[in-house]
């Protein structure tokens, strides 16, 4: 996988642009993370390891997220992946947007208030995960960690995301992390929908792959949060948090 480079040579309002995309996206990932935290109906596998370990340590739940993305960015280390500009951004500021919004949303809604909340953080992750991965920065921690796996041990890529994910979701659960419809519905909605984002929000580039053409074979992990690199992904294994 080649090095994104930190400044390109784009023209300035191409790279305005992406620049743009890439810190808009950010921060609605973490704002739809925290809406369908605020669902309490059941959050992303990754951010069931983050609720879980808040819960233990009494740490804040964007805190948590920052921590994990660097543990995630060492294990890049012997598999040899590198990180690019929106790959650092995205492991120091998915948390704090994320608290940001838990801040703004308060916990204890009516169930019916909840509800709605659900499928919007995840349309919200979707749109975000569409402008994060279109701006061409490189991928986050955890879908980097993914295609990195992938890359050196041959295993099918949904193999390696599928292994990943039941092991981060069962460590969350055990430590109290919130699984329930909300998880499966993440998993089944996410890919479909940043299928349609990628594609949309892809910016055209001088000598690269046409934006049309970004995304159409290409489905993200999301956190979910959700979000983080354009690799092919077969369609029945689509579904992870951001970050």
């Amino acid at each position: 996988m080649p090095r994104p480079s930190l400044l390109p040579s784009d023209p300035a309002p191409v790279l305005v642009r992406r620049f743009a995309q890439l810190f808009a996206g950010l921060l609605l990932y973490g704002i739809g993370i925290a809406l369908i935290v605020r669902g309490e109906l059941g959050v992303a596998p990754w951010d069931v390891l983050s609720q879980g370990i808040a819960k233990q340590t009494g740490w804040s739940f964007g805190l948590i997220i920052v921590l994990t993305s660097g543990i995630v960015l060492l294990l890049w280390i012997p598999i040899r992946q590198k990180p690019g500009f929106g790959t650092v951004m995205n492991a120091l500021l998915v948390g704090p947007f994320a608290d940001l919004g838990l801040w703004l949303i308060p916990p204890g809604l009516d169930l019916w208030v909840r509800a709605l909340l659900l499928p919007a953080g995840i349309v919200v992750l979707a749109i975000a995960t569409g402008l994060y991965i279109g701006a061409h920065f490189g991928p986050g921690p955890r879908d980097g960690l993914m295609t990195g796996l992938h890359r050196t041990t041959g295993w099918p890529i949904w193999v390696v995301r599928t292994g990943i994910e039941l092991v981060v979701l069962t460590v969350g659960w055990l430590l109290g992390g919130n699984v329930g419809i909300g998880t499966v519905a993440f998993a089944v909605l996410i890919g479909p929908l940043c299928g349609y984002t990628i594609p949309l929000f892809a910016i055209r580039r001088s000598n690269r792959m046409p934006a049309d053409r970004v995304g159409t074979r290409a489905k993200p992990t999301a956190r979910s949060s959700a979000a983080e690199a354009s690799l092919p992904v077969p369609p029945a294994a689509s579904g992870q948090s951001p970050a």
